[in-house]
């Protein structure tokens, strides 16, 4: 008599066991299962136009460049997170986002299970015409569910959020909106205790800015331009005093 099994167990790959008894044999068939998989892509485009692209590459960037001592500090942009094993359709992509307490390395997708259940403390969208609905909506409520202590949306065309910039705050569960400042200059600033940072709408463009040092953050382009403009304003004023037979290095 030959009795056929099949396991449910995917570490098994197909294999014929026979047990032999005085009185019969029995085969047992092991099936194998399909590995789960968890894409590192969905083929769509990272953002929906050029601003949106712009400000997301911004933000990781700089981000990136102020916790770069901090080697257990991630920062990462337009990555899929999975937050539940075996379902690979428990997914979300948020634009940026920033997880402590794990190590800083690169990665082709997070799953939350590889990262001792840590989950992103911050987590930033940028907000456009077609995520519009999801950022307010299907995706507000899983950046709860995962424990996301603060969640913030930037509008950068300023058509589909009122007021541009937006940020909540997890309370018990819920998330609730967060005081915005306006400076004397028109400035917008939301704080992000999480990051230590401020959030600013200068203009209508999204800036980091560090209040304990007085600085907005800066790309590493930004910094080179701004030093290249610094220079040139130097060398301008020399002229004019050497104009006015002024030795500016007198001064």
């Amino acid at each position: 008599m030959s009795v056929w099994l099949k396991s449910s167990d995917a570490k098994f790959n197909l294999a014929l066991v026979e047990l032999r008894y005085p009185t019969m044999t029995a085969s047992v068939e092991y099936i194998p299962v399909t590995p789960i998989e968890y894409p590192d892509e969905d083929g769509k485009p990272m953002a929906e136009g050029d601003l949106q692209r712009k400000c997301l590459v911004y933000a990781t960037t700089v981000l990136e460049i102020y916790f770069q001592n901090h080697q257990d500090v991630y920062v990462a942009g337009n990555l899929f997170i999975y937050y539940e094993k075996g379902y690979p359709e428990s997914v979300v992509a948020p634009d940026v986002f920033v997880v402590f307490g794990v190590e800083n390395h690169d990665r082709r997708s997070y799953k939350t299970w590889e990262e001792n259940n840590q989950t992103p403390n911050f987590v930033l969208e940028i907000t456009s015409k077609s995520t519009r609905s999801k950022d307010q909506g299907a995706k507000k409520g899983i950046y709860a569910f995962l424990g996301v202590r603060e969640y913030f949306q930037y509008d950068p065309t300023g058509d589909y959020l009122n007021p541009q910039l937006q940020g909540l705050q997890l309370v018990d569960g819920n998330y609730f909106p967060m005081a915005t400042n306006t400076l004397p200059d028109g400035t917008v600033s939301l704080p992000s205790e999480v990051l230590g940072l401020e959030l600013r709408l200068e203009a209508g463009k999204l800036r980091f800015y560090n209040p304990a040092t007085g600085q907005t953050l800066l790309t590493h382009e930004e910094e080179a331009a701004a030093r290249q403009a610094a220079e040139e304003k130097a060398q301008r004023l020399a002229a004019k005093l050497r104009e006015l037979n002024i030795d500016p290095d007198s001064l």
